[in-house]
């Protein structure tokens, strides 16, 4: 597994800035500023309630805050819909599955191309000419996903049919089909054991080096990380407590209070 150190780390692309998110009376967030690098991995954590989700769902669209801006290469938002932050290049898998159960693998990652296609729906149908050709191409990117995750063997199982960590891997696939440029992961680890943590580990470095895509994760694990991350934030009750490197936040006496419940 290469080192998070050992990767090259570029200008910050995503950048967040005094975001407040409340439901009623309740507040999810309060002034949340950080920013991501490109070709890092940044990794989210806190505990249970901190609010990391909710960070996510504003970054691609599902929340609009009340308060605050985030700024995607340059171009600032004080809201976006999902649909065009999907279009700008960020993609998003979710901590409870939402594949297709009932259709093949090929078919629920072929699903994530479906913003790069041009042809509508009626010349998909009858897969005549143009609307063939590009279904193909479409395809042919596909496969390639499939071999760089190792699951050539299930391409036409049922994914409702696959084990729990296979289903996390075809998940993880349809958001790269998407092809994006900044790729949201909400507890890509959540339920594994110690094997499939590692080869997910692996997968996501991979995605990160040899894509050139940059992460920003979710994740319980601290081991994991530790492991992989570039730089870390850490939530509590909604509220920033720390940001930096995993030794920098791993020494944080306010990081250390709210993970093991003491002062000290």
């Amino acid at each position: 597994m290469p080192s998070a150190t050992a990767r090259r780390i570029g200008e910050v692309i995503l950048d967040v800035q005094g975001i407040s998110l409340r439901f009623g009376g309740v507040k999810a967030l309060t002034d949340i500023s950080f920013d991501v690098r490109e070709h890092e991995v940044r990794a989210i954590i806190g505990p249970n309630g901190a609010g990391k989700s909710s960070m996510l769902n504003c970054i691609n669209g599902v929340y609009s805050p009340q308060e605050g801006s985030i700024t995607f290469r340059g171009r600032k938002f004080s809201h976006m819909n999902s649909r065009q932050v999907a279009e700008m290049g960020v993609a998003r898998t979710f901590q409870n599955l939402a594949l297709f159960k009932g259709m093949s693998v090929l078919d629920n990652i072929m699903s994530g191309r479906n913003l790069k296609m041009k042809s509508n729906l009626f010349q998909q149908a009858i897969r005549f000419g143009a609307a063939e050709r590009e279904e193909s191409e479409h395809r042919e990117f596909v496969e390639k996903i499939i071999d760089f995750l190792e699951i050539q063997a299930y391409r036409k199982t049922p994914v409702g049919r696959l084990p729990y960590g296979l289903q996390k891997r075809v998940d993880l696939g349809r958001a790269l089909a998407m092809e994006p440029q900044v790729l949201l992961l909400d507890e890509p680890m959540a339920g594994m054991n110690v094997e499939e943590k590692q080869d997910m580990s692996r997968f996501i470095l991979d995605v990160n080096d040899e894509y050139g895509t940059t992460i920003v994760l979710i994740e319980h694990d601290m081991g994991v990380v530790m492991d992989i991350s570039d730089r870390v934030v850490v939530l509590d009750y909604g509220k920033k407590i720390g940001d930096g490197t995993p030794d920098e936040v791993r020494a944080n006496p306010d990081v250390i209070s709210a993970y093991l419940g003491t002062s000290h």
